[in-house]
This record gives structure tokens, C-alpha cells and sequence, in this order.
């Protein structure tokens, strides 16, 4: 997608969202085509998809989102410096000793107004002002800096066409601020840019917000390189029209949101950025949150937010990742502990790539509009539900869900009507779930490869499958085991053949199932984790028409996915036998009276 049209999107996005979500998702019948991943094809229509092909605006790559953002302000060249004429600044208690132009000292101020670079060492009880209105960047070089105010931010740069700190190598550096701000502050932290800010270098700097910030800019903010520690009374890092870590060792403790930019004005800013290094984030808010975009393309991204997912309130609203129009996780290593969402979007989610490990008080990944998976691992250890948007897509990537309500969930998003769709091309799908395994509510399912692996409910009120709209599979294998008392399988009519099994009683965990055909040759094998009493199954081998059996007893082959194997052997126990292409599908209803996939008692504790 180009630029352009990404940014007319993100400005329509932003300029109506409650409209935008409506109209999304409302004219799914209209195709705006990708032909991969990685290339989509503009065209009056990129809001809406396909629901043939599954191609979303959530197909984006790190570069087609970027390429719609701001760019940044920061060179590769940022950390080089020359002693050489430079400006040095010796800080002692409240006092400040300048060599060289540019700087001059105000009582406990060192004040500097002109562009240059300054080395600043020792320390002070003051502050450092840069009010430079001449273009230029300045250069402040932290050489074994202790800066601990009272008076406001620690260095404050009011003015300056651009700013850069470097953290000189070896060095150990600290900045603390004053312990409060007035509401109208235009510097409140203790690290604080009206101008582009990049902080660069191979020294460390600990920095302590003691009012509100730890480091801010309110303009972009580019981190390069150093070892960071924040410890900050609200947000941690802040760039207003971006963030950007390329690079670094990065730590957070912030009592608001670890990671932010805020500019939801325009529809190219208010986005953070992730290439590298590594970023440790405990915060009592979100652990990154973006008024636009969030992407990640490399590095270590470790996020505790509001407490985690086992000890934090989930009705407290904090998230792990949160984002106003799309997150796209193309690389890096991603582990997200949160009390709420792991991962929150008000449109988009792309998985592309990179490895997350989520764990959430409530929905694993959750985007309101459309969520993908075409690369890259998806882990969700803990949730109440894994996958959660009004249209999923799963193109490739390996997924596995573990969940104590429904594991993947296509509903509608809070404002508009959607043509709800999950599509399943390639990769792997593994779900454990205790409520539904894959539930579609209004909407369709259709399987045209990948593998997929259900371990659904042990209640009756809810099925390893739930698809009110009807489920076809054309390709791939399939296979879903839970309660019977929804259960269901994809249609007779689809083009790939199915077979369903209703055992006269559960089996418990740790049974070995095996699929037979009519010459007695192994189709599948299944080893349960979990009471079960219904399996459905559908793969290339089976021929509508042909009976199976299904026995226990015997023994597992070599793993395909989760409990699922090929090559094992039969067991000497007949549970069931059924034939392919007579399965209940989910425009008949089911056994149990429920009425379709999505009928039934489903239970007051359990969401839609």
C-alpha cells in the first residue's frame, strides 16, 4: 500500500472511529486484493475484504505502515562527537564552571543558547536549560553526569532545532526531577524536549520522574543506543509524534504507561517503533501504548503491565500493547504479562513475523476490525479468550491458544455491523480451550489448508467448534475434540470430506485415539488432554461415503501438532464408527438440541 493511501486511511480512522468501524467491516463484499503478505494492491475499497481470500488492511507490513508515518528525525552519525571545540560544563553542587561559547551559568542554571556541543560532567543541584532559537543540533555529551533538582526538569530543552545526548562512553550518568508539576507545565519530566530528541551513546543513564515523566519529547524521540533506566511517577518514555528504540538496554518502572506516543491529531504521528535492543516494561498503565501505530522489526520486548495476568485487575485497563489503528509484529522476541489485554487495537493486528508470548486478565490479542496471523509464533498461555476481532485471518505462523473461555472469537466490534469471517489458509492452530475452541459468532469459517488442532470444553453448553454461519473446509486437516453436547463439523458440502465421532461415554485424558479406515489402515491419531466425547476430523485421505472407525488403546506416531500424529497404530477398542460426508454440520444443528453452532445454554458466565 502506498503512503498516501495509508495515511488517508489512518486520517479517516482517526477523524470518525466509531463511523470507520462501521463502515469497515459493513461492505466486506467489496475486494481490495493482496497477492501476498507483503504486496497489496491500492484501490478505492482498502477498508473492506474479502471474504473469499481473506486479504485485509491488516495484511500490512512494517514497511507499508512506516512508510505512512512521520520519518524520523535521527542520523546513523548521532553518537559521534569531537572533544575538539567543544564546550565543556564542570557541575559542582550548585554551582557550574563553562569553558567555551554557547552556554553561560544563571544562579543554580546552566543555560545553552546556541547550537554545539557541550560536555557536561560532575554534580549539581541545579538545572540545564537549552534555549537555542539558531538551527543546529545541540549536543549534549553526559560525561559522568549527577543532575538531582528540586526546580523542575532536570535538563530541560526548551528551544533548539534538535537535540542529541549522548552518553559518553563509559560513563555512568543519573538525572532526578522535582517532585511535582503544575497542570500547565510545558516541561514535566526529568529528561524533558520541546524539540526532536535522540539519545544516543555507549554510556548509562538513570533517570528518576519524580512529577510525571521520566524522559519526554514533545515532538519524536529516537533512542539509539545506551543503557536506560526510568523510573518514572507516570509514563516512562514519551514521544508525542513518535518513539523509536533502535537499539539499547532498556528498563522501565512507571506508574502510568511504560512506552507512549500520543499525538492522535495526525494520522502520520503517534506511533512507536521497535528495531532493536532489549526493553524490560513494568508499568501500572500499558506497557506501550500508540494513539496510531505500533510495529516491531526486532529486538526483546518484556512487558508487566498493571500487575500481570495472574495478580492484576483485569477491569483495570491495563494492556500490554495498545494501539488506535493497527500493531504489525514483524520481528523480534515479544513476552507480554498483562492484567488486561496482551494486545489491544482499535483496527488492526498483523502477526508477521515476530515471537510473542502473551499472557492476559482477558483477550490475548484482541483488534477490533481485523486481526491476521501470517508468520511468526503466536503463544497465548493465559487468557480468557486467545483470539479475539471482528474478521481473523490465519495465513501461516504457528498459533497455540490456551484458554478458560473461547479460544479463537470472531464477533462484531463495539460500533457497526461486519460480515464476520475466520479463514484459515496455512500455518498451525493448536487451541485448549474451556469454552469454545474456534467460535464465530453471525459468521463463517472456511479452511482452505493449515492444520488446526482443537481441544475444546468438557461442558456441554459449549463446542470445539461454533460457527453460526457454517464452516466448509476445501483443504488441510482438521481436528476437534471436546463435550458432545454441541458438537459440530464443518458442511457435508464442502469439497474436502469430513468425519465426526460421538463416543457412547468420555474418555479421559491421556486416551490414544485412532482413526481407521475400511482397510484398516491408520488415518489419524489423537491423544486426548482432556474428558472427551466428540471428535471431528477432516483430512485429504478420507472419501465422503467410506466408514471409519474410531479405536482406543493403541499407540501415538510422530507428532503433526499437540495431541494429533500420524503413523501410530489402532487400538483393539471400536468406540465408534461413523461415515464421512454424514457428519451433523452447522446448518442442521446438533446433537443435544443446539440448534446450530452457535444455540444452546451457553451459560450466564460466558461471553459471546
Amino acid at each position: 500500500m502506498t503512503s498516501t493511501s495509508s495515511t488517508a486511511r489512518r486520517v479517516w480512522l482517526l477523524a470518525a472511529p466509531a463511523l470507520a468501524l462501521g463502515l469497515t467491516l459493513a461492505g466486506c463484499s467489496a475486494v481490495a486484493t493482496t497477492s501476498s503478505p507483503g504486496s497489496t494492491t491500492s484501490s478505492s475499497t482498502t477498508e473492506t475484504t474479502s471474504s473469499a481470500t481473506g486479504t485485509t488492511d491488516a495484511m500490512q507490513t512494517a514497511a507499508d505502515v512506516l512508510a505512512g508515518d512521520q520519518e524520523t528525525h535521527d542520523t546513523s552519525d548521532d553518537a559521534e562527537w569531537d572533544a575538539d571545540g567543544a564546550t565543556t560544563v564542570a557541575l559542582s553542587g550548585a554551582a557550574a564552571t563553562v569553558t567555551g561559547d554557547g552556554a553561560a551559568v544563571d544562579g543554580a542554571t546552566v543555560v545553552i543558547s546556541q547550537p554545539g556541543t557541550y560536555v557536561l560532567s560532575g554534580s549539581y543541584s541545579g538545572q540545564v536549560i537549552v534555549d537555542s532559537d539558531t538551527d543546529g543540533q545541540v549536543r549534549l555529551v553526559l560525561d559522568g553526569v549527577d543532575i538531582d533538582t528540586t526546580a523542575g526538569a532536570a535538563i530541560d530543552v526548551r528551544a533548539a532545532d534538535e537535540a542529541v545526548v549522548i552518553l559518553a562512553d563509559g560513563s555512568t550518568n543519573s538525572l532526578s526531577d522535582a517532585s511535582s508539576y503544575a497542570d500547565d507545565a510545558d516541561a514535566n519530566a526529568a529528561l524533558y524536549s520541546s524539540a526532536d530528541l535522540t539519545l544516543t551513546g555507549s554510556g548509562s543513564l538513570d533517570v528518576t520522574g519524580n512529577g510525571n515523566d521520566g524522559i519526554a519529547s514533545s515532538d519524536g524521540l529516537v533512542i539509539q543506543s545506551g543503557a536506560l533506566t526510568v523510573t518514572a511517577a507516570d509514563d516512562g518514555i514519551r514521544g508525542k509524534d513518535y518513539l523509536v528504540i533502535r537499539g539499547g538496554d532498556i528498563t522501565v518502572d512507571a506508574g502510568g504507561d511504560g512506552l507512549k506516543s500520543d499525538n492522535d491529531e495526525d494520522a502520520a504521528r503517534g506511533y512507536v517503533l521497535a528495531a532493536a535492543g532489549t526493553v524490560d516494561i513494568v508499568s501500572d498503565d500499558d506497557g506501550i501504548d500508540a494513539a496510531t501505530d505500533v510495529v516491531t522489526t526486532g529486538g526483546t520486548l518484556s512487558i508487566v503491565s498493571g500487575g500481570g495476568a495472574g495478580t492484576g485487575d483485569p477491569d483495570g485497563g491495563a494492556k500490554g500493547v495498545s494501539a488506535g489503528v493497527i500493531a504489525v509484529f514483524e520481528g523480534g522476541t515479544i513476552d507480554i504479562d498483562a492484567a488486561d489485554d496482551a494486545v489491544n487495537v482499535n483496527a488492526y493486528v498483523h502477526a508477521a513475523g515476530a515471537t510473542l508470548t502473551l499472557a492476559s486478565g482477558d483477550d490475548g490479542v484482541h483488534a477490533d476490525l481485523q486481526l491476521v496471523v501470517s508468520a511468526g509464533e503466536v503463544t497465548v498461555t493465559q487468557a480468557v479468550e486467545g483470539l479475539e476481532g471482528g474478521q481473523i485471518t490465519l495465513s501461516g505462523g504457528a498459533t497455540s491458544i490456551t484458554t478458560s473461555d473461547d479460544g479463537v472469537n470472531v464477533s462484531e466490534p463495539d460500533a457497526g455491523s461486519a460480515e464476520l469471517t475466520l479463514i484459515i489458509s496455512d500455518g498451525t492452530l493448536l487451541v485448549d480451550a474451556e469454552g469454545d475452541g474456534l467460535d464465530v459468532n453471525q459468521g463463517t469459517l472456511t479452511q482452505t489448508g493449515g492444520t488446526v488442532v482443537v481441544s475444546g470444553p468438557t461442558r456441554n453448553d459449549n463446542g470445539a467448534l461454533d460457527v453460526d454461519g457454517g464452516a466448509t473446509i476445501s483443504g488441510g486437516v482438521l481436528l476437534a475434540a471436546g463435550s458432545s453436547g454441541m458438537a459440530l463439523a464443518p458442511s457435508a458440502d464442502s469439497d474436502q470430506a469430513s468425519v465426526q465421532f460421538t463416543l457412547p461415554s468420555a474418555v479421559s485424558a491421556g486416551t490414544v485415539l485412532t482413526i481407521v479406515d475400511s482397510s484398516g489402515d491408520e488415518v489419524a491419531t489423537f491423544t486426548t488432554s482432556k474428558q472427551t466425547q466428540s471428535v471431528v476430523y477432516s483430512g485429504p485421505s478420507l472419501v465422503n461415503g467410506d466408514t471409519y472407525t474410531l479405536t482406543s488403546g493403541g499407540s501415538a506416531g510422530t507428532t503433526v501438532l499437540g495431541g494429533l500424529s500420524e503413523r501410530g497404530s489402532a487400538g483393539p477398542s471400536s468406540l465408534a464408527t461413523a461415515v464421512a460426508g454424514e457428519q451433523t454440520s452447522s446448518e442442521r444443528g446438533g446433537p443435544g438440541g443446539g440448534g446450530g453452532m452457535g444455540g444452546g445454554d451457553r451459560g450466564d458466565d460466558q461471553r459471546p
